[in-house]
C-alpha cells in the first residue's frame, strides 16, 4: 500500500461527517431548463444508495452548494437528508463549513468534503478528508486526499462513502443487509460460481 493511500485510510478513519457539493460532485454538472425556465438536475441511484449507506452506518451527511435549486430539495427529502444540514446559495463554503460543524457537533478534521471546482477549494483545505470526483478541475486534484475513479453525478459520491466505511470496517454490515459478504464480493468473478462440467463424449 503507498503512502499516499495510507494517509487516506488514516483520515477515512476519522470521519464522522460527510459534506457534498452538488453541482459537479451529486450531479454531472450539467444545468437543465424547462421551457418554463425551471430547473431540473439529473441524479446518480448508486449516489442515493451511497448516502443511505452512510446514514444507516451512523455518518452524518451534509449538502453545501453555492446554487439553489428546487429539485435538490426533493431528492434530498426522498434520501432523508436532514434539512438543517443543508446549504444551498454558499458565498463563504468554509464559514459554513463552520456552521454545519457547530450544528453537528465536530471539528472540520472530522469530516470529509467532496467538490469538484474552485469555489470548493476554502473548505476542502480544512477538511480532514478532501476528496474529488475524476473530472473536478486541476486546482481542486491537487489539494485532495483522494481523487475518484468515478466521474461527478456517475458514483463518485458513492466512492467517497465506499472508502470511508471500509476504512471504518462498516463495510461488511452494508453488505450484510442485502445478504452479501465482504469474501463474495471481492472474490474473482471466475471463483464465485462453478464452471459446469463439459459433457462426456
Amino acid at each position: 500500500m503507498s503512502p499516499r493511500s495510507c494517509d487516506v485510510l488514516t483520515r477515512a478513519r476519522r470521519v464522522r461527517a460527510v459534506v457534498l457539493d452538488v453541482d459537479g460532485v451529486l450531479t454531472d454538472g450539467s444545468l437543465y431548463y424547462g421551457t418554463r425556465g425551471e430547473s431540473l438536475k439529473r441524479f446518480a441511484a448508486r449516489d442515493g444508495f451511497g448516502i443511505k449507506a452512510a446514514q444507516a452506518q451512523g455518518l452524518h451527511v451534509a449538502v453545501l452548494s453555492g446554487r439553489v435549486a428546487a429539485p435538490l430539495a426533493s431528492r434530498l427529502a426522498d434520501l432523508g437528508v436532514e434539512p438543517e444540514l443543508v446549504i444551498q446559495g454558499s458565498r463563504d463554503k468554509s464559514a459554513d463549513l463552520d456552521r454545519l460543524a457547530a450544528t453537528l457537533g465536530l471539528d472540520p478534521e472530522e469530516m470529509a468534503v467532496v467538490g469538484d471546482d474552485i469555489p470548493d477549494l476554502p473548505a476542502l483545505r480544512r477538511a480532514g478528508l478532501a476528496a474529488c470526483p475524476a473530472d473536478a478541475v486541476p486546482e481542486v486534484r491537487r489539494v485532495c486526499h483522494l481523487v475518484c475513479r468515478a466521474s461527478g453525478g456517475n458514483g463518485a459520491v458513492r466512492e467517497v462513502i465506499e472508502t470511508v466505511l471500509r476504512a471504518q470496517g462498516r463495510w461488511a454490515s452494508v453488505l450484510q443487509v442485502w445478504g452479501a459478504s465482504v469474501a463474495e464480493v471481492e472474490r474473482p468473478p471466475a471463483a464465485r460460481r462453478p464452471r459446469p462440467k463439459a459433457p462426456r463424449r
